[in-house]
């Protein structure tokens, strides 16, 4: 009997081994959901990076971070941050300051509108977080620590 994700992705032949069904399965949800946050982020003028780039922001506080500290809080890195930062403050999301004893050290904070702009997406994007409510709590535990595994697994 096919598996829910053979018939989703329409493979006729069995996966050549779990760990391959395993990895599959984790691409086609993460797929999903981020098709899914890419249409609710659509209507407010933002992608999915830049949402995270806000909400990394706003956490670090009024004292802000550098370029490069955002760069490694990214969930999915991106090759140019300073760029994406340069975006963001033409939107009025992020101011960006530099320092003037090292003009290469820029600062960004989440501005004003920024904080509104997360204070009116964040609700949209509680809905996706319900799908893992669907779960209960000793198994999203086991998910949670599962994929700790596999990522610490990469290296």
């Amino acid at each position: 009997m096919p598996s829910r994700l053979q018939v989703e992705i329409k493979q006729t032949k069995p996966f050549a081994r779990p760990e391959q069904e395993a990895l599959l399965g984790v691409l086609r949800t993460a797929a999903i959901i981020e098709h899914a946050q890419h249409e609710a982020l659509k209507p407010y003028g933002i992608t999915g990076t830049q949402y995270n780039v806000l909400r990394i922001l706003r956490g670090a506080g009024p004292t802000g971070l550098c370029g490069r500290e955002v760069g490694e809080r990214l969930i999915a890195r991106v090759p140019d941050v300073p760029r994406l930062l340069e975006r963001m403050t033409d939107q009025g999301l992020v101011s960006r300051e530099r320092d003037p004893d090292d003009r290469r050290h820029v600062t960004a904070r989440i501005t004003d509108t920024g904080l509104e702009l997360l204070d009116r997406v964040d609700p949209v994007l509680q809905a996706l977080e319900r799908r893992f409510g669907n779960l209960p709590a000793a198994e999203l535990e086991a998910l949670i620590a599962s994929l700790d595994t596999i990522r610490l697994a990469g290296g």
